[in-house]
């Protein structure tokens, strides 16, 4: 009988240890994940709703929530009242079906009670669509159906807040200036990049951008990419990107050029995002910052890239999370690669604390 060569034990062990997370504990969040990115973050059906229900409203960002507010009253009966904190407690948005009345915190900012009124007249004029992609996903229990029909919804409400076409045009009038992209349609800095992570219409295709949302302590809370991005699928981001500097100087965003294992270069942008109003009995503030990317035979399209050498780029070299990287001598290595033995030797000291 033949042994298997040590190359293929490797590689099973490797394949084994990825694999695992998702066949034995998959989440709700990481089930509705993968749904979306099987999409590639793209839902045409959607964008033709969000593109209908503008025009219905009017046409006018500038007005939309106006618009809005009237036909939910006028449609659905539904009254939108601004709350105080103290009243609303935990919710930022609930909707009472009985007394048909969505109330908003006061302590949310324009552009997230734009959202959430839209969000609510998205869910009262194609709720049934949505319901029926929902259950054609089988989602394999309720509340990861929820999570993915909420996901739905809030790709509509943005589709609506951001229509395809007039977005684009704005995006590549302005060389994809996210704060310039911003002002037209009246939405957040959060808001602009997500939906620059969805402009894959074939024919009107945008930058194929990547986003990553991470917290000062690097948790990730969201992963999407319209192209090729290797994300890791569990863990946090590779501590030399630069997304982890973005707290350092809050509000500025810092450019990258990035390299990872396979020889794929990215220019990446990192913002940290605004904060919200938070009463000061509820303690310290987790900040939050966005990392967006493109391969970076694409940067030459962003005015953040102007200047810069894109032909020969000092790229810095990155990984996934440090469990499965395989970059030797990586100064800011803070694990062991699962699939690599150490080598540890007492009389010597090198640039890692996990030689392999």
């Amino acid at each position: 009988m033949n042994r298997p060569r040590p190359a293929n034990r490797r590689r099973r062990k490797r394949d084994a240890l990825v694999a695992a997370p998702e066949e034995t504990e998959q989440s709700p969040t990481d089930w509705v994940r993968d749904q979306i990115q099987g999409h590639h973050n793209f839902f045409p059906e959607l964008d033709e709703r969000g593109e209908q229900l503008f025009d219905t409203l009017g046409g006018d960002p500038h007005t939309l929530e106006e618009a809005a507010q009237a036909r939910l009253k006028d449609q659905y009966g539904i009254e939108i009242r601004l709350m105080p904190a103290q009243v609303m407690m935990i919710y930022q948005r609930r909707f009472d079906p009985h007394r048909r009345r969505l109330m908003i915190s006061e302590t949310l900012g324009p552009s997230s009670r734009r959202f959430a009124i839209l969000y609510q007249l998205a869910l009262s004029e194609y709720g049934a669509e949505i319901n029926a992609m929902t259950e054609k996903a089988k989602a394999p229990d309720l509340a990861t159906a929820r999570l993915y029909k909420i996901a739905l919804l809030n790709a509509l409400t943005a589709a609506t807040l951001m229509p395809y076409g007039r977005f684009l045009n704005e995006a590549e009038s302005n060389a994809y200036d996210i704060e310039l992209l911003r002002a037209p349609f009246e939405v957040s800095y959060e808001q602009a990049a997500q939906r620059l992570t969805t402009l894959s219409r074939p024919g009107s295709r945008g930058v194929p951008f990547f986003l990553m949302r991470i917290d000062s302590a690097g948790n990730v809370s969201k992963r999407f990419a319209a192209g090729h991005f290797p994300f890791s699928r569990y863990g946090g981001a590779c501590p030399r990107w630069n997304i982890h500097q973005a707290f350092q100087t809050p509000g500025r965003i810092i450019t990258q050029v990035i390299e990872t294992p396979d020889g794929q270069r990215y220019f990446t942008l990192s913002r940290t995002l605004d904060r919200s109003l938070r009463a000061y009995a509820d303690g310290a503030y987790a900040e939050q910052a966005i990392g967006l990317g493109c391969e970076l035979k694409y940067a030459e399209k962003l005015i953040y890239a102007r200047g810069l050498d894109l032909a020969q780029p000092n790229a810095v070299q990155t990984g996934p999370m440090c469990r499965l990287c395989e970059r030797p001598n990586c100064r800011e290595r803070a694990a062991p690669p699962a699939v690599k033995a150490l080598v540890i030797d007492e009389w010597i000291k090198g640039v890692t604390a996990f030689p392999f």
